[in-house]
Order: structure tokens, then C-alpha cells, then sequence
């Protein structure tokens, strides 16, 4: 199983970045995959999860409006959109599934 997360960068606050994470070596259409983000000094926290049937995700109640996630089963791959970024969206973010995680990627906003 591998899991490639990318797109993070330095946003300014207000702004939009949009991640994803490319996966293979697993049965992708039937898999859920979330995204979880560690902020410095915090734990590691979830941030949404999309399952397989129908593309529905949830979300933390401190993303939820804001960010959207989508997945591709062509291109075995989910898209993390982030609207209205805030500087305590700053983070590396993870996109997991079941015991195997990403590298991560930080996004950093500026207020």
C-alpha cells in the first residue's frame, strides 16, 4: 500500500489550496480513505473521510463548510478542496488508509 499526499504551500489567509493523495496497491473503489492534519505542538487530528459507495464524506466540525472531499476511482485518488483557509488550518496534512499513512504535506496560512 502506498499513499502520496501533495499540493500543500503557503496561503494566505482567506485562500484555497487544493490536496491530494494518490494511492495504489490496494482495492481503491471499496476502500474509505480519510485525511487527518498535526498542527505543531498538537496531536493529530481527523479531518474527513470518504467511502467507497457513493462518494459521501463527513468532516470535523472545525472544516466542515470550508473544505470538501472528493475521489477519483480512475485516477485512484482523493482531492482535499480547502476554502476560506484560516492561520489554524496550518498544518502537515496526512491522508490515510486503514494502518498506512501518507508522507504529508503542510500547509501553512498566513495571517
Amino acid at each position: 500500500v502506498q499513499l502520496q499526499a501533495y499540493g500543500g504551500g503557503l496561503v494566505q489567509a482567506g485562500g484555497s489550496l487544493r490536496l491530494s493523495c494518490a494511492a495504489s496497491g490496494f482495492t481503491f473503489d471499496d476502500s474509505a480513505i480519510a485525511w487527518f492534519r498535526q498542527a505543531p505542538g498538537k496531536e493529530r487530528e481527523g479531518v474527513s473521510c470518504i467511502w467507497n459507495t457513493d462518494g459521501g464524506a463527513n468532516y470535523a466540525d472545525s472544516v466542515k463548510g470550508r473544505f470538501t472531499l472528493s475521489k477519483d476511482n480512475t485516477r485512484k485518488s482523493t482531492y482535499l478542496q480547502m476554502t476560506s483557509l484560516q492561520p489554524e488550518d496550518t498544518a502537515v496534512y496526512y491522508c490515510q488508509f486503514g494502518e498506512s499513512w501518507g508522507q504529508g504535506t503542510l500547509v501553512t496560512v498566513s495571517s
